[in-house]
């Protein structure tokens, strides 16, 4: 019976998240410890008391999810080795896959660490350039959606950017264009559509200034072979060359998310269960749309 970690991404970050494994499991008080020297500032506090505004800053959030999903892992590793030990297979959304990647000894925890805080910080400085955003759509396929972004680009961006699960599809684009989508999306027959609470159009080109500070960070990380596969979600196949892997990440950036197809491919694998490692429980909601039979558990408080 294969398992696998999967581990969030951006938007899964709630004020007080991780402040119960600091303060009940000291290999995760730790983690916090590290990170806030390592940064330079009190990132447990963040986490911990907010403000919201903060936390949600892709500056911050970033480092934080990482941070604390890391926290989740120590506490597995303390509480529940045998099941850390018995996993086979690691994924994570966007963001997400810096911690899978940790989790498999491709980084280590200070690398790991700034390279999100930088890949945060590019992230918001591309976004703060060109007023943009993203917008889920739920209720219409892929080919659909596709479809939507075509015609409704009108000569600026507007593309599929995370491929989550069955009927359920974010969008990237420019304000406008967004606004556009949002208005035709009802039309085409769209059960729900939502604009996200981020600050601009991820996994599009409008993140191209972003790549150039990221392959900078990049280039100084020692990377390993993977101690097992991660999906990369830019074409939901796992990878063995640590260079290869190193330029995933940067295509990444400008690339769709493709998680339906990444969990797809595990459960061609055999997948029967999957541990969400970290804050929030969007994974395992995916994953139910996807294949009911996994079982799914949660690792964070309240989850």
């Amino acid at each position: 019976m294969s398992t696998a970690f999967l581990f969030p991404g951006q938007g899964a970050q709630t004020v007080g998240m991780g402040r119960e494994l600091a303060t009940t499991v000291p290999a995760a008080k730790a983690i916090f410890e590290k990170a806030n020297e390592i940064l330079g500032y009190d990132l447990a506090s963040i986490c911990f008391e907010g403000p919201a505004e903060k936390l949600d800053s892709t500056v911050y959030s970033q480092p934080a999810l990482f941070v604390t999903s890391v926290a989740a892992l120590a506490t597995m590793n303390e509480n529940f080795s045998e099941v850390v030990e018995s996993c086979q297979y690691a994924a994570g959304l966007s963001l997400g896959e810096y911690t899978a990647l940790l989790f498999a000894n491709v980084l280590d925890f200070e690398d790991g660490l700034r390279l999100v805080a930088e890949r945060g910080a590019a992230m918001q400085a591309a976004s703060d350039a060109t007023p943009s955003g993203m917008v889920s759509i739920l209720g219409l396929d892929r080919e659909k959606v596709e479809q939507l972004c075509r015609e409704l680009a009108q000569g600026e961006v507007l593309q599929v950017a995370n491929l989550l699960c069955p009927l359920n599809i974010v969008v990237s684009g420019t304000k406008a264009a967004c606004q556009r989508v949002i208005d035709a999306a009802a039309l085409a027959g769209a059960m729900k559509t939502v604009s996200l609470a981020v600050a601009g159009a991820f996994h599009t080109p409008i993140m191209q200034p972003a790549v150039e500070r990221l392959m900078g960070a990049l280039k100084n990380v020692k990377f390993r072979e993977p101690r097992l596969p991660v999906v990369s979600n830019v074409d939901a196949r796992p990878h063995e060359d640590p260079e290869e892997i190193r330029q995933l990440l940067v295509q990444q950036l400008v690339n769709p998310v493709l998680w339906e197809d990444s969990m797809a491919y595990l459960l061609a694998q055999g997948l029967k269960r999957v541990y969400e490692v970290g804050p929030g429980r969007v994974l395992r909601g995916l994953m139910k749309r996807i294949d009911r039979k996994v079982d799914c558990q949660g690792v964070m408080e309240g989850s």
